[in-house]
């Protein structure tokens, strides 16, 4: 459900207040903080955050700045080292942060496809293994990275609990977690279900610095295993009396931060003009509706995820920005612009790619650096970064850090 869902990323009233239990492991690293928070790695960013992963207040700072300072994050959908890089590269020359996003099925793929997935084993291992190439490499960037995974049914909790699992054992060794959020989509569920599976997630969540996005309503069309496709068009436009509900629940949750999808005609993959009803006003009315209600002297109190922004125009996105979307999901585009990369260096290379000897410039030459796997993967990095750029243009997103 990524691609047309609004998502509200909303914490508790306050930023992300971690609980107790989260801000005693931390206090040497809280005093440490505030000892240099003068010392900032951005201009334009909050003290708190530094280049590599962003996690707990770092995170809700970083999404607070985006939303004051009217733009959106790139959140893209990857599958390897090749396109988690490649977002990282876009980021560091368009000058924002990006989220690298994992889903189950991207996940499976990292750990090898002829693995059994039996329990989820697979895809808890290859997403972990991902999260932690990303730890490993984020900081060489020197940009802020965030660590997320996309939509997660009820019959795929156990790929959550494996991977909250492993931000436990990372906390308990590094003082923060390995992943900085986690989307649950229990859109299919009923209201109250959905949210009340979501709040017991959040206090675990919570005790480890994690942020949770939610769904309400549904994005249409189908992606990585989750079919929309014959979805009653009235579930792709969610109320803003169930944002409302969703936002007063998780609020209860001491330490919580969240961010919920909020439907407003989102449909994942690209389609012919014309076939996608996009309604952002949704999403003016569910601040307006919870203003009201909290009594907020913020017109914006919620933050919002724009879901399934492949082929959304220009002017709806930049619309959504106005009413405090502060990321969009990115997928169907990023794939078509990795395989245009590798399609254009296949292209140019026709005659040197035919066998491993023999090429127009000889019949005895080798062309080994022709048909080395990292040329044509490079080139498909390449072009990906490039379709990020123009993407972060559109969100807004470009010399946002300093």
């Amino acid at each position: 459900m990524k691609l047309a869902i609004a998502s509200v990323l909303a914490g508790s009233a306050a930023a992300f207040a971690p609980t107790a239990s989260f801000s005693a492991r931390n206090s040497a690293l809280n005093m440490a903080e505030t000892a240099t928070e003068t010392e900032k790695a951005f201009a334009k960013l909050p003290a708190t955050v530094k280049p590599g992963v962003v996690t707990g207040q770092a995170l809700t700072d970083l999404l607070d700045a985006a939303k004051e300072q009217g733009y959106a994050i790139p959140g893209v959908n990857i599958v390897g080292s090749n396109s988690i890089n490649a977002c990282m590269e876009a980021a560091a020359k368009y000058g924002g942060p990006i989220m690298v996003t994992f889903s189950k099925g991207g996940g499976q793929f990292i750990a090898g496809k002829s693995v059994d997935n039996t329990d989820d084993v697979a895809s808890i291992a290859g997403t972990v293994a991902g999260a932690k190439h990303v730890h490993e490499v984020a900081k060489l960037y020197g940009v802020p990275v965030v660590l997320h995974t996309d939509h997660c049914q009820k019959a795929w909790l156990p790929w959550i609990d494996g991977l909250l699992a492993a931000s436990e054992e990372h906390f308990e060794k590094n003082g923060e977690p390995l992943f900085s959020s986690h989307m649950l989509d229990l859109s299919e569920e009923p209201l109250e279900e959905n949210i009340g599976i979501c709040k017991e997630y959040l206090e675990k969540f919570a005790k480890v610095g994690i942020l949770i996005e939610f769904e309400l309503g549904v994005t249409g069309g189908e992606e990585d295993g989750v079919d929309n496709t014959d979805v009653d068009s009235s579930r792709l436009y969610t109320q803003p009396e169930e944002v409302f509900y969703a936002y007063e629940q998780l609020s209860q949750v001491e330490g919580g931060a969240f961010t919920c999808a909020a439907s407003f005609g989102n449909v994942h993959g690209v389609y012919a003009p014309g076939n996608v009803d996009l309604q952002p006003i949704i999403l003016y009315n569910s601040q307006k509706y919870i203003q009201e209600k909290i009594g907020s002297s913020d017109d914006k109190p919620m933050r919002f995820v724009f879901h399934g922004g492949s082929g959304s125009s220009v002017e709806d996105i930049q619309y959504a920005i106005g009413a405090g979307v502060v990321k969009m999901n990115i997928d169907t585009d990023t794939q078509w612009a990795f395989w245009d990369g590798v399609r254009a260096y296949e292209a140019k290379y026709h005659d040197y790619l035919q066998g491993q000897i023999g090429n127009p410039e000889s019949d005895d030459k080798p062309n080994k650096k022709y048909y080395d796997p990292r040329m044509s993967l490079r080139a498909g990095e390449e072009s990906m970064a490039a379709r990020l750029i123009k993407a972060a243009e559109d969100l807004k997103c470009v010399n946002v850090l300093n």
